[in-house]
């Protein structure tokens, strides 16, 4: 566990090494992007679980993250790309959890579009980057719906865009012999910010990725300055049990500095319905720092459960 502790700690400070030293290193004759990033975003959250608990406020750390990423131009039109991020926990009081892996890859770029090999968001999982206005907070849609994977052992293929349609595939390699390998397919067009394009829509697939086969379909416009977002899915494990469909519409609306957002969500079980309502607003402090409010309600109808989440919060991007 004390290795464990401060791998965790020693990995990120050879990162951060690298990015200093890396200007001195890098070879004349070899163009390269670099680029070290991240955010921080805290919030201050009451619960109410109801689950016989008394009701409790803490400070929620909602996936902070810091990380490195960039590329490096080889022989002809290829170029090698990475990068390397870590979520950290600054809310935490420090632990063998306080930072964790997210993307770190390694692959290659052309007009073939690009492959890399590591820990990646699946094909999948990104359909909703972008879409879902709560994620990382307690409205997220990985809280009732499945499909929110970042996997291990992954060879992941992104498609040139051809008159703004992509095509994007991710193969999990399973470590278990006696598990399936999983598959991961999606078909977007458009762009996620609608800048370059009226709308934007995909549809996914899942096959045996972390257990379940999943099918997606979603879709994103404007109607003046209100975005409009709608997704469907149908999902089950792999051993036909567990079905289950459902849907999530949004609005987003800005007004000056602010920006308002709803979201409703429900999944229809077997044994009962799993539905969230969130409402929350925005409000931008500069070019990379906001502060938000937000409200959540989580109806659990299968298990009988009502759960109320209400934060304030802020964040910084760098």
């Amino acid at each position: 566990m004390a290795i464990r502790a401060k791998a965790n700690v020693i990995f990120p400070l050879l990162a951060l090494t690298a990015m200093l030293i890396h200007p001195l290193a890098q070879a004349q004759d070899e163009p390269v992007t670099f680029d070290f990033y991240g955010k921080i975003n805290v919030s201050l959250q009451s619960n109410d679980l109801d689950d016989g608990t008394p009701s409790d406020t803490e400070i929620i750390s909602n996936a902070s993250r810091f990380g490195i990423k960039g590329g490096a131009q080889l022989d002809g039109d290829l170029e090698v790309i990475y990068q390397l991020e870590w979520e950290v926990d600054v809310a935490d009081l420090g632990g063998d959890d306080n930072i964790k892996a997210r993307n770190q890859f390694i692959g290659l770029k052309g007009n073939f579009g690009e492959f890399t090999v590591g820990r990646r968001d699946t094909a999948l999982k990104l359909v909703q980057s972008g879409f879902d206005p709560f994620s990382n907070y307690a409205a997220d849609m990985k809280h009732i719906f499945a499909g929110k994977n970042r996997t291990k052992n992954t060879l992941s293929y992104f498609s040139p865009k051809y008159n703004q349609f992509q095509v994007a595939a991710s193969y999990v390699f399973a470590e278990d012999d006696f598990v399936d390998d999983g598959i991961s397919l999606s078909l977007a067009y458009g762009d996620k910010k609608l800048k370059q394009t009226q709308f934007h829509a995909a549809i996914a697939v899942d096959d045996s990725v972390n257990g379940r086969d999943i099918v997606r379909a979603m879709g994103m416009t404007k109607v003046g300055d209100t975005q409009l977002g709608l997704l469907w899915q149908d999902q089950e494990n792999v051993d036909g049990t567990g079905q289950a469909d459902g849907w999530v519409a949004n609005v987003i609306q800005p007004w000056q500095n602010f920006s308002f957002k709803f979201q409703y969500q429900m999944m229809d079980f077997d044994d009962g319905d799993k539905s969230a309502i969130a409402a929350g607003a925005d409000y931008k402090l500069g070019a990379n720092t906001i502060v938000y409010a937000w409200y959540t309600g989580r109806d659990l109808d299968n298990i009988d459960v009502q759960q109320r989440y209400l934060a304030i919060g802020i964040e910084h991007k760098f």
